[in-house]
Parts: C-alpha cells; sequence; structure tokens
C-alpha cells in the first residue's frame, strides 16, 4: 500500500508540473499581448488641432512696434494684413483690418493658443454702434492690433 501512495504521488507530481507549465505559458501569453497593445498605441492619441494652452500676450501700442514692423504694417494698411515678425526672443502677431469708412472700431482678441503644429491666433472686429459718428466728421480708419509673445518655432494661423 505503501507503493500505491508513491505512485499517486508520482501522479500528482507530473499533474502539477503540467499544470504549471499550462500556467506560465498563460501568463506568458498574457505578458506578450499587453506588450503588443502598448506598443500599438492603444494610448490616447494627441490631435494635431487639440489645444495644448493657452499662451499669454500684451498688445502693444503703436509707440512699442519694432520700426520694421510698423514700416510693413503702414504698407499694407489699405487692404488689411496678417502679419508676424520676431525680434529678440519675441513673437509680434499683427491682424489688420484694411480701410474702414468711419472710425469707432475695436478689435479683440478671442484666442491665443499652442497647438502640437501650430500657434492660433483670433481676433473680431466690431463696428461703431449706429448713430456714434454721427455728430463728427466722417473720416476713414485703419483698424488694426499687434500683440507680443514668447517667440515659438511653429507657424500661426489666423482664424
Amino acid at each position: 500500500m505503501w507503493h500505491h501512495k508513491l505512485v499517486k504521488s508520482k501522479k500528482n507530481v507530473n499533474m502539477e508540473k503540467r499544470k504549471n507549465k499550462k500556467l506560465t505559458c498563460a501568463l506568458l501569453m498574457m505578458l506578450f499581448f499587453t506588450g503588443v497593445l502598448g506598443l500599438t498605441g492603444c494610448g490616447k492619441k494627441t490631435d494635431a488641432l487639440e489645444k495644448i494652452k493657452d499662451l499669454e500676450f500684451t498688445v502693444i501700442a503703436e509707440e512699442n512696434i519694432p520700426e520694421e514692423l510698423l514700416s510693413t504694417m503702414e504698407g499694407k494698411k489699405e487692404t488689411g494684413f496678417k502679419l508676424t515678425f520676431q525680434d529678440n526672443g519675441f513673437l509680434y502677431i499683427c491682424r489688420g483690418y484694411g480701410k474702414q469708412e468711419t472710425g469707432g472700431y475695436s478689435i479683440s482678441v478671442d484666442a491665443l493658443y499652442e497647438t502640437e503644429n501650430a500657434v492660433y491666433f483670433d481676433t473680431t472686429l466690431t463696428g461703431p454702434q449706429p448713430g456714434q459718428n454721427d455728430d463728427k466728421k466722417q473720416s476713414a480708419s485703419y483698424p488694426y492690433v499687434v500683440i507680443k509673445t514668447e517667440a515659438f518655432d511653429k507657424p500661426v494661423v489666423f482664424e
């Protein structure tokens, strides 16, 4: 009878070895597939148009605009312009709306933000309120805005 128990024990040992092999094989397969899924990019992908962050900027008065940029703006003021200019580690972004029949216009900067591939700049021209210029001589204006921000090695997209 003792011999019978020994044989049974050998069977149990063999069964446990097979069980361990199956378990090891299953674990290796799980690790393999986990690695493959990780390498194939099942994570979140960044959209090239997705905003990374809003950018800080300062609206620049005419007397603080670099001479070279001011000269370029002057030459394009009749038809409007979308310009960028880099100087001393800063990026100047300019939007001019061309000749308007009257004064009283304002420009708001609606957005300045960075994406993976570009810097986006969005402005809105708001016209004078009805009756705002009735008592003044009607003279043409050339509304524009110039902002200053840190320099980037990305193109600027005007929206």
